[in-house]
Order: structure tokens, then C-alpha cells, then sequence
């Protein structure tokens, strides 16, 4: 009997393992237009992966398409690019939208002419026949056009003439010629669409197919089940207390895991600089740099044991935040969280506090990325960077719906600015926040004199969620573990169909977050080469914190 080979060629939902080879399949495709950063890939992806598909030809990434569900009056407005992906992100899915949108059709230049575009048009049009979507819109490419208005014969001086001429046949266009192929009709020009676009001059057509097996008079109207998808979080208030050593400062981090645990707890959270108690073991009161350094050399034992610890107890761990030295010599004050599955990310503060810049010399990190976890993507911000509401919804863009807010604030004053920020985030970008702080004190550690937290875990304020915005909250400056269940499929409705929808309601058209590209795309704070699809103290009695 003979045997079967196997398939060399795969179209399948895009994966975040596959963020990095699309990157480079887009650069190889797009020379001549500025390439995704990983986090806008990952964005796309996390925000709609029934949208996203990629080809792979003998286990190489040779095709990739996105898109997202839109409302008639966005899907079929004039808008830009930019506009309607949220600054490619994609992040403008509307789940009750009724047309699909395509933003991204890419195929490798070494294996055009393999049909994979077709294939990949035919698993977008699937798509909307099986979620009985009106139809698929998209802006198509004119690449002939620049070309077009220098010509002597056939020459079109407007983005309109040229589009009657390719479908009078009289100057071909690939891309155009492929698209009408394949069902699309045109349905006039969108100017200044992609104005990085320089051979369609930053113009597209848009193309419309509708859905024959869709009522065109009567469309359906497509709402969000009240579905359940539940996840429980705890947020640990910790005490500050004196350890002898490393062992001991662990035995405590392991008792709210392993309480946590028994709780059956998805997410642990522990505070900001948590890590300091380890300097109550030194014989003497050390200066600010050299406590510094004391605590920088726990960073390799420090992760290791956190690894260990969400391995045995099958549960995430948000280390909290721990003052790490980067591969280029700079402290960095680090987010460690160590995933169930053994992996480990990390994330830095952004903007440390005057205090940490001037006694502790502590630098900001410059990448903020949403982490890949068994429960969906989520974000880390510590304590300071809370008040930064651009980080937030950066990681709301990459699909973060869960934000983690390790802080340590000395007072009632410096708490407060952070947890009104966090309620801020927490509307803005319809998402939970979840606050983890300190509190007592440490005589003869510096910055641990006075601490002032009261833990909490906060929701949006509409209809699904707790009255005042808060699913948990500790008692102020005690000891304590908080835990609540949050539902992420309220999230979903409330940004569809809730009294307001903040994200779906942004005037994309008025303003945007610019990002240098190089965020999203750099190596781990220990240098340490990141995977595809990874994100990665104030002085004595000076106040402190957010």
C-alpha cells in the first residue's frame, strides 16, 4: 500500500507564534511600505483571530490576511487607513458589525502565481457566509496609477480616470484586475488612504462584494450573547515584614500563592518593589545604591522561584515589580510574570518616579506590550505608569483586557492618585484593572518607612458590572488576599451594545497615538532574545509612588 506525503501547503487562523514570520513576510512582500511592528501584528491578531489567516507552504509563512467586523456606516464611509484599523491594530472590531473588513493581503514574491491570494480571498468569503455577514469591504491598491498620469497614451490625470480605464481594459492593473477576478466590485475612490502608498499616489478603490445568500433589503441584525467566560483574580495586599533571608522572604510569597491556589485562583498580583523586605537581611542600613545592587543580584533566583511556583501551584504569578540590572548596565524596575505553562515575561516601568530616578538612579523601560496568557492577553502597568493613560490603551490595542497595577505608595495622597488613574483606565478602555500595594513598614530598610494601599479589583461602570466599578477591595493597610471572579464576555458586550462604548466611539479622524516603531519589537530586559509574540526606589522619608 503506498503511503501519503505530506501536505506542503496549510491555510490556517494565524497564531501569536506566527507574529514574527509574518513581520518578515510583510517586509519581503511591502518593500516599499513601513513594515508592522510585532505588537501591531499581535493586536490584529488577539482582536479578531477569525479574521486572520495565514499560508504556509512547506512550513514557511507565505501568505497573510487580516480583517475585522465593522458597522455599515464606518465599513463603507470615506475614511483612511489608519482610521479604520485604529492605527493597525485593528482594534476597531466590532463584533455586532455586519460587513467584514479587510485591511492586510499579503503573499510572498517567490511564490506568486501559486493561487494563495484566491485561497486566502476564499477563506474571508467563507467567513462571512458562515456569520451571515452583508458582505466584505476593503481599500484595494492602484499601484499602476503614479505610472498611469505620466503616460502619453491612456493617461489619467485623476484617481478616478484611472480606475475606468482599468475596468474598461484599456491599462491593466494587477492588483485591481485580481480583486474585480474574484468578485469585487469598485465603489469609488478613497483618497489620501494610505498616503505611504506612493505608487497608488496614497489612494484605493473600494471594493465591495455582498453576500448572495444575505438579504440586501433586510439585513441581520448581529448582537452579542450575554455568554460567560470566567476568570478569578487575586490581588495580594502584602505586609512588610523583616526575613532572615531569601528562603524565608519566599515562604511568605508562597503562602498567598498556595492560598490562591486552593481558591483556584487564574491570577495572582503582588505590589510594587515587593522585593525590598529581602533587605531587612543585610546586617547593616544600606545607602540607596547599594541596596540597589544588593537587590539586583536576587533578579536570576527571583524568577527562577516565581517560575517554580506557578509551575507547582497552576497559577499566574505577577511578580510585582522588582529593581533589575539591564544587560547594558541601567536599573530598571521589572514586572516578572511567570505563566502556568513555565514561561516567563517581563515588563518594565515606563516612567519611574522623580524620587526612584534621583535616589536609586532607576531608568524607563521603552517597550510596553500586552503577555499572551491561558486566559487571553494582558497588561502590566506599575504604579506610575497608570497615570500615563497612552500605555493603557496601547495595551488595550494589542487585545489586553485584564490591566495589572503593582504599586507602592507611602501615602493616602500618593494611593489615590493611583487608583483614581486605574478607575480612569478602567472606563476608558472597558477593561478590568486589578491594584496590588504594600503595606507596615521596615525600620531600617530605606522607602519602607510608612506604606499606605488598599488593594482593590476594578471594573467599567455600566449595567454588567458592579455599581461603583468595584468587583473587590481590601480593607485599607491590613494584610490580606483579595479575590473575585470577573466575566471578560461582559467586556465584550459592554464595548458592543453598553450605555457607552469608549473604544468603538474614538474619532480616529481628529487625533491618534504615534508609536516609534521600534516599540513592540525589542530583546528582553536581561537581553535575553525574545519569542515571537512575547512582550516583554525613592530615597529615605521622601514620598513616593504614582
Amino acid at each position: 500500500m503506498a503511503s501519503r506525503s505530506k501536505a506542503r501547503l496549510e491555510i490556517r487562523q494565524a497564531k501569536l507564534k506566527d507574529v514574527r514570520a509574518i513581520g518578515d513576510l510583510v517586509r519581503r512582500a511591502y518593500d516599499d511600505l513601513p513594515a508592522y511592528t510585532q505588537g501591531e501584528i499581535r493586536g490584529q491578531i488577539n482582536n479578531y483571530p477569525e479574521g486572520c489567516f495565514v499560508a504556509k507552504l512547506d512550513g514557511e509563512v507565505v501568505g497573510y490576511c487580516a480583517s475585522m467586523r465593522l458597522d455599515e456606516r464606518v465599513a463603507l464611509s470615506n475614511h483612511t487607513w489608519d482610521e479604520v484599523t485604529g492605527n493597525g491594530f485593528g482594534s476597531r472590531h466590532d463584533p455586532t458589525g455586519d460587513w467584514l473588513y479587510g485591511y492586510e493581503m499579503c503573499v510572498d514574491p517567490q511564490v506568486r502565481g501559486t493561487r494563495l491570494g484566491r485561497r486566502l480571498y476564499e477563506e474571508r468569503r467563507a467567513l462571512a457566509e458562515r456569520l451571515d455577514l452583508t458582505g466584505i469591504v476593503f481599500g484595494g491598491r492602484m499601484p499602476g496609477y503614479s505610472r498611469a498620469k505620466r503616460r502619453k497614451t491612456n493617461r489619467a490625470e485623476t484617481a478616478e480616470e484611472y480606475l475606468a480605464l482599468v475596468i474598461e481594459n484599456r491599462i491593466h492593473d494587477p492588483v485591481l484586475r485580481f480583486q474585480l477576478a474574484n468578485g469585487f466590485e469598485p465603489q469609488g475612490v478613497l483618497h489620501k488612504y494610505l498616503p505611504e502608498d506612493r505608487a497608488s499616489r496614497g489612494n484605493a478603490v473600494r471594493m465591495v462584494w455582498r453576500n448572495p445568500y444575505v438579504d440586501s433589503d433586510a439585513p441581520p441584525k448581529h448582537r452579542l450573547p450575554r455568554d460567560v467566560e470566567s476568570v478569578r483574580i487575586a490581588t495580594c495586599q502584602l505586609q512588610a515584614r523583616a526575613v532572615s533571608g531569601f528562603d524565608e522572604f519566599m515562604k511568605q510569597v508562597e503562602y498567598f500563592v498556595d492560598v490562591a491556589a486552593d481558591y483556584e485562583a487564574d491570577f495572582i498580583v503582588f505590589p510594587e518593589m515587593f522585593t525590598l523586605m529581602l533587605l531587612s537581611a543585610e546586617e547593616r542600613e544600606l545607602s540607596p545604591q547599594e541596596a540597589i545592587e544588593a537587590l539586583s543580584d536576587y533578579t536570576p533566583r527571583i524568577r527562577q522561584r516565581l517560575s517554580e511556583l506557578a509551575l507547582a501551584f497552576n497559577i499566574n504569578i505577577i511578580g510585582g515589580s522588582h529593581p533589575t540590572r539591564m544587560a547594558d548596565g541601567d536599573i530598571h524596575n521589572v514586572a516578572y510574570v511567570c505563566l502556568r505553562d513555565g514561561a516567563i515575561h517581563a515588563q518594565e516601568k515606563i516612567h519611574p518616579t522623580p524620587n526612584e530616578a534621583y535616589w536609586w538612579n532607576i531608568k524607563g523601560g521603552d517597550s510596553i506590550d500586552a503577555i499572551p496568557t491561558d486566559c487571553g492577553p494582558i497588561g502590566v502597568l506599575i504604579c506610575y505608569d497608570s497615570e500615563f493613560p497612552e500605555l493603557a490603551r496601547r495595551l488595550v490595542d494589542e487585545g489586553a483586557r485584564i490591566i495589572f497595577v503593582p504599586f507602592c505608595t507611602d501615602s493616602r495622597q500618593g494611593y489615590m492618585r493611583v487608583r483614581y488613574c486605574a478607575q480612569a483606565r478602567a472606563i476608558e478602555n472597558q477593561c478590568y484593572v486589578v491594584m496590588s500595594g504594600n503595606v507596615g513598614n521596615l525600620p531600617n530598610v530605606a522607602n519602607m518607612d510608612i506604606q499606605y494601599a488598599q488593594s482593590c479589583i476594578l471594573t467599567p461602570c455600566d449595567f454588567p458590572f458592579a455599581r461603583d466599578g468595584i468587583a473587590a477591595e481590601a480593607s485599607e493597610n491590613v494584610e490580606t488576599l483579595t479575590i473575585s471572579d470577573v466575566n471578560l464576555a461582559d467586556l465584550s458586550w459592554a464595548r458592543a451594545e453598553g450605555t457607552v462604548q469608549n473604544l468603538a466611539d474614538r474619532r480616529f479622524d481628529l487625533y491618534r497615538i504615534e508609536w516609534d516603531k521600534r516599540v513592540g519589537n525589542i530583546k528582553d530586559p536581561l537581553g535575553e532574545e525574545r519569542e515571537p509574540g512575547v512582550p516583554h526606589a525613592p530615597g529615605p522619608h521622601a514620598g513616593k509612588g504614582g
